[in-house]
Formats: structure tokens, C-alpha cells, sequence
């Protein structure tokens, strides 16, 4: 069965695949993003989509969460031995902020994108994973609220800061620990006590 004339349905190649366990509430779905290098035109094609946001597939105690689909905007074209992605990414993520602990949203956009891959052979490239990783090394080391989309007041309330409560604070500060006792029963004994 050809392709339809007109269309580059050769060239992209976009499929599910589902993996799953014996329990069907487990089913992780991936979306790959497959470029044909035997029918990519010389000129290259452009792209546009959406890869699910389980393709970021964080550990479950991450405080970095997806919560939009990678989206991208690219022209692809083949340089030789290398695959030369141009364009636009983003994903939209929940982040906890550093400094006031509040959760916020804010999107990681890669405007004028240009990253290539090395082709070892000439099978179709999965360029999803490299879309992937393109985000993930802008995701912030230190997420801060007023970064977010709708940026918030970034600071902590300072009467909560030991340095900054001044002596006429209406907040009390706590009570000393009570006296670490664990050497109490060696003071007890009469040899070891200071001759003074």
C-alpha cells in the first residue's frame, strides 16, 4: 500500500505504544516521533504536535511536574550524517517554590531551537527523546514564584527570619531544648569526676 500523493505521511511517522502490566490501571502510553531519513526531502519538512506529558516520565517524588504536552513547532532537515532540528518547544510545569514553599505553574519555552542528532544508520530516528531532554535541561535549579506565568511575591515573611526579629517582636521565640542528660550516669561516678 503507497502513500497518498501530495502528502508526506512517509516521512512522519507517529504511533502509540502501550505498554502494560497484568493490571490495566498500570498502562504507561508513549507517543515516539519517527522521521523516515529514506523519504525526509533534501529541503527537510516542518512539524508541529504534541507529545504526551508522561514522556518527561519523573519519579513520583520529583517536585518538578508536568502538566501540559510537550509541544513543538520544528523544521527538519538532513545535513550529511546529522539530523538538524530547528524551531519551537514548550511544556507547561508545577514547581514548588524555594523561597515561600507555594506551589506555582510556569512554562519552559525554547524559542529558535536548533540541536542536531548523529544518524549511525539510515533507519527512522525517534526524535522525541531528544525534544525531551531540550526541556529538561531548562527546567530551573531553583524554582522561584516570581518566574511563574502569573508571577507571585517572592519573599518570606521576615519576623521569621532570625536575623531580621527585632527585640519588640510579637512573635515568641521557642523554648531552649531541654539539657542533653546522656553523660549524666558517668558524672554520677566517683572516679571520674575532677580532682579540683
Amino acid at each position: 500500500m503507497s502513500p497518498p500523493q501530495g502528502r508526506q505521511t512517509a516521512i512522519l511517522h507517529k504511533r502509540w505504544l502501550v505498554l502494560s502490566s497484568a493490571e490495566p490501571s498500570t498502562t504507561l502510553t508513549i507517543m515516539p516521533l519517527f522521521i523516515d531519513l529514506a523519504t525526509l526531502p533534501e529541503e527537510g519538512i516542518s512539524l508541529n504536535g504534541d507529545l504526551p506529558a508522561e514522556i518527561f516520565d519523573f519519579p513520583p517524588h520529583d517536585d518538578s511536574k508536568p502538566i501540559s504536552p510537550l509541544h513543538y513547532d520544528l523544521h527538519v532537515q538532513r545535513f550529511g550524517s546529522e539530523l538538524l532540528l530547528r524551531g519551537d518547544v514548550s511544556a507547561r510545569f508545577e514547581f514548588t517554590c524555594v523561597v515561600t514553599l507555594q506551589r506555582f505553574v510556569q512554562t519552559i519555552r525554547l524559542e529558535d531551537l536548533a540541536t542536531s542528532l548523529e544518524l549511525e544508520s539510515e533507519a527512522p530516528i525517534d526524535v522525541a527523546d531528544a525534544l525531551r531532554e531540550e526541556i529538561v535541561l531548562e527546567l530551573p535549579a531553583d524554582p522561584r514564584c516570581d518566574q511563574a506565568d502569573e508571577p507571585m511575591e517572592c519573599k518570606i515573611d521576615s519576623p521569621y527570619l532570625i536575623l531580621d526579629n527585632s527585640a519588640n517582636s510579637v512573635i515568641e521565640s521557642p523554648p531552649p531544648p531541654s539539657a542533653d542528660n546522656r553523660w549524666s550516669a558517668l558524672d554520677a561516678l566517683p572516679d571520674l569526676k575532677d580532682n579540683n
